[in-house]
């Protein structure tokens, strides 16, 4: 098993899969830092600070505070007031790589070179050319 686990590693497959995960932790943490420092205030400064984090449905009849962390305390609650947060976050960051990745495909269709124009008739076939216009016209 030590052996396979070797060959496996010296693949690159291991190497590969260790520099996904960073770059995805350290992408993970730029985004979350970009939509909480970043979009969330100018979202909450046109919404009125409107936050949903705190939201939530009291499932216990002796459930009376207001505050989600009191209210968890005094018994069960259906706190969905973070996973709509989490959820407006999510489409956010989706529409942002959207339009990043819309952008980058639109320069990239741009640096595309424009084919060659085909190159021109050798005098055979432009002589060819020639006489099949003249049988067609005959």
């Amino acid at each position: 098993m030590l052996k396979e686990f070797r060959e496996f590693a010296m693949k690159g497959n291991v190497v590969d899969l260790a520099v996904a995960v960073i770059i995805g932790a350290a992408f993970g943490a730029i985004v979350t830092s970009l939509v909480g420092d970043v979009i969330m205030p100018v979202i909450g400064a046109i919404t009125g600070g409107l936050d949903f984090s705190n939201h939530f449905i009291p499932l216990a009849k002796n459930v009376t505070a207001s505050n989600l962390a009191d209210a968890k305390k005094q018994g069960a609650v259906l706190a969905y007031g973070n996973f709509l947060t989490l959820t407006i976050n999510f489409l956010i960051i989706a529409f942002v790589l959207f339009i990043v990745i819309r952008v980058m495909s639109q320069f990239k269709r741009k640096e595309e070179a424009k084919p060659a124009e085909p190159p021109k008739p050798t005098p055979e076939v432009e002589l060819l050319t020639e006489i099949r216009d003249l049988l067609k016209k005959s």
